[in-house]
């Protein structure tokens, strides 16, 4: 295989639905956002930002002000990102005009010795490199390299390349031949400049990225001093606080995921990928102690993570509380990124297992189903009238807004969800893997063939993969993730069961499959009870539902409007209701027994609160909040 995105041609009812969503909606709607055509909708001013720079280099003056966050130009970039794979699934003549047009923009900005950043361009053009700690000058070129890569790969064009390229040489001649101090403030450059290795094999990538992953928290007190060698700052982030921007210690001697979450598992991703290709196994041990202490100590059970809206930040082990979370939808992209390069350094069925976790819940919770409206924040339980309201809730919001003044995660999800190919399969000599479990057909190498496969996926638990070889046979193994919560998985091949080992998670067949032969495997996606850890004071005594990779809510649209006064009744049957394609966009619903807490009208009583048997409906967390103002709940308490 050369290119999954071109290679495998989503065809099931889930995320087939969301790939031609993403196309026909929200790549559209986000592009007349960034040109400032919705009326009543938060100003992006993006592309115009873009304009006034260009007018700029060409004439020295611009009629127009930077507007926005001073990372504003990483919107354009990953919405063209997005937009790239969407035209490597969906040519569009159309579309792709459009992005040339943006790109043809993007280079009239560019200054001649390869510099490109709209806000030092218009705004602060002698302060370029001066404060690292908060300008984002490497994110936002990291992110338009990521889209470089992207469009190239996806259609063959490579202005956007070359533009990128000569901000790459540039950094590469600040940083390294002019021996510039310091990292950036937010990393992702890193694994943007890994990427531009990848695609490019310019060596200098590779020892920059390398640089900046070996550079990060030597001379912790780096920000420090620069801030006091300025006299102006963006919005006075805390140079002391080392922890923030991961530069407290060497990245080989981080034990624990802190600070910002999305800039933690960007770092991290960049690491693992330095790792994969020089083979530092200190680098490689130092990535595996960062996942473990995440997925371990720091993760919700939705894949979410950063507990805190302060710094929107990890704060501490078992610390994730469930109202005030912050879970930035960022910050699950960014820990599926990371997931996807522990995989290629260690093939083990863990990380596919937190990239569906991540992805199902937390992901595709943080967009409205008609794509048009996003969640910063993902809370795992909502109270209207607190939630948005109360001075301890701001952040999180009981619906979702169109767009937001920090616009970072919208794009984002776009860019993620288009390329969805590329986390479900992977492929390392003669072994295929299968990592997530979506209909489509496959392309092999030529001489190869074909593999389809056919499921209705994540709401049942059949996946069937059919093999049509080029000629007559395809030798190969085919390695197929047993995820951690089905508890009994049955795989046959032709009807019979198969011969497989299983290593690391994995289900290893290798046969020399022929046309028509069939793998055929069930996992038990039986309703699940899911118990957290007893020091996660939040959980303490509730239970959340799941079934397959799905966590559930409860909203207070199917429960007589009131969600916090319910109890799950212990070892009670679960309902498994039929699928309901006119429910959400189609879900299969839950119901459970359970009990609703009477009312009191005292705020403290010396009287045991009465409950009355009822039934608990239950719908997938990613799915809660499309339907107007609401409770939500995932963590439910457990009663006799």
């Amino acid at each position: 295989m050369k290119d999954i995105l071109k290679d495998f041609t989503i065809n099931d009812e889930f995320f087939g639905r969301y790939e031609h969503l993403i196309k026909d909606t929200v790549i559209p709607y986000q592009e007349k956002v960034l040109k400032d055509e919705i009326p009543n909708v938060e100003k992006s001013h993006a592309i115009e930002n873009f304009r006034a720079a260009a007018q700029k280099i060409e004439t020295g003056t611009c009629d127009g002000e930077f507007y926005g966050m001073v990372f504003q130009d990483s919107d354009v970039a990953k919405w063209l990102e997005a937009a790239a794979y969407s035209l490597a699934m969906f040519p569009d003549d159309e579309l792709e005009k459009r992005c040339d047009d943006i790109i043809d923009l993007i280079g009239r900005a560019q200054h001649k010795d390869g510099y490109l950043n709209t806000y030092f361009t218009v705004k602060e053009p002698e302060k370029r490199w001066t404060n690292l700690q908060e300008a984002h000058e490497l994110y936002c070129a990291g992110h338009m390299m990521e889209a470089a890569v992207a469009y190239a790969k996806s259609t063959g064009k490579t202005k956007l390349l070359d533009i990128m390229c000569r901000m790459a040489d540039h950094i590469y001649t600040h940083f390294i031949e002019e021996g510039a101090e310091g990292y950036s403030g937010h990393p992702e450059v890193e694994l943007a400049l890994m990427r531009m290795y990848r695609y490019t094999n310019n060596a200098h990538y590779l020892e920059l990225a390398t640089h900046f992953v070996n550079t990060r928290g030597v001379d912790s007190d780096y920000f420090i001093k620069e801030s006091k060698k300025r006299d102006w700052k963006v919005w006075g982030n805390d140079a002391s606080d080392k922890e923030y921007t991961q530069a407290h210690l060497p990245v080989r001697e981080q034990t624990k995921a802190v600070g910002h979450a999305v800039r933690a598992v960007y770092l991290y991703t960049g690491m693992a990928d330095v790792a994969a290709k020089t083979k530092d196994e200190s680098l490689v041990n130092a990535c595996k102690t960062l996942w473990d202490n995440i997925t371990e100590c720091r993760m919700y059970v939705t894949g979410a993570i950063g507990s805190a809206y302060e710094g929107e930040a990890f704060t501490k082990d078992n610390h994730l509380p469930n109202d005030t979370a912050y879970a930035e939808t960022c910050a699950s992209v960014g820990l599926i990124f990371f997931a996807r390069k522990m995989f290629e350094l260690d093939k083990n069925s863990k990380y596919a297992d937190t990239i569906e976790r991540a992805l199902y819940n937390c992901v595709l919770a943080g967009m409205e189903l008609d794509g048009t409206k996003f969640f910063y924040v993902n809370p795992l339980e909502v109270i209207p009238g607190i939630s948005g309201e109360a001075k301890t809730h701001p952040h999180t919001l009981p619906q979702r807004p169109n767009w937001f003044a920090c616009a970072c995660c919208p794009p984002n999800v776009a860019r993620l969800l288009s390329s969805i190919g590329k986390y479900a399969w992977s492929e390392e000599g003669n072994t295929l893997y299968s990592n997530l479990f979506i209909g489509g057909t496959l392309k092999l190498s030529e001489k190869q063939g074909k593999v389809r496969v056919e499921t209705n996926y994540p709401y049942e638990g059949r996946v069937e993969y059919i093999f049509e070889p080029s000629d007559r046979k395809i030798d190969m193994s085919l390695a197929i993730r047993i995820p951690y919560w089905s508890e009994s998985t049955s795989i046959q091949l032709n009807g019979k069961k198969a011969e497989y080992v299983v290593k690391d998670g994995y289900a290893y067949i290798t046969n020399t499959f022929i046309t028509n032969d069939k793998v055929t495997v069930e996992f038990d996606m039986s309703v699940k009870r899911i118990f957290a850890r007893s020091n996660i004071s939040d959980d303490s005594g509730k239970v959340a539902i799941s079934s397959g990779p799905l966590v559930y809510c409860l909203e207070g649209m199917d429960n007589e409007g009131d969600v916090l006064g319910l109890r799950v009744k212990k070892d009670a049957v679960t309902s498994v209701k039929e699928y309901d394609k006119d429910i959400l966009d189609g879900i299969v619903p839950l119901t459970i027994e359970g009990y609703r807490i009477r009312k009191s009208q005292s705020l403290y009583s010396l009287e045991r609160p009465k409950a009355d048997a009822c039934y608990l409906t239950f719908i997938p967390y990613y799915a809660w909040g499309n339907r107007g103002l609401n409770e939500m709940r995932v963590w439910i308490p457990e009663m006799e």
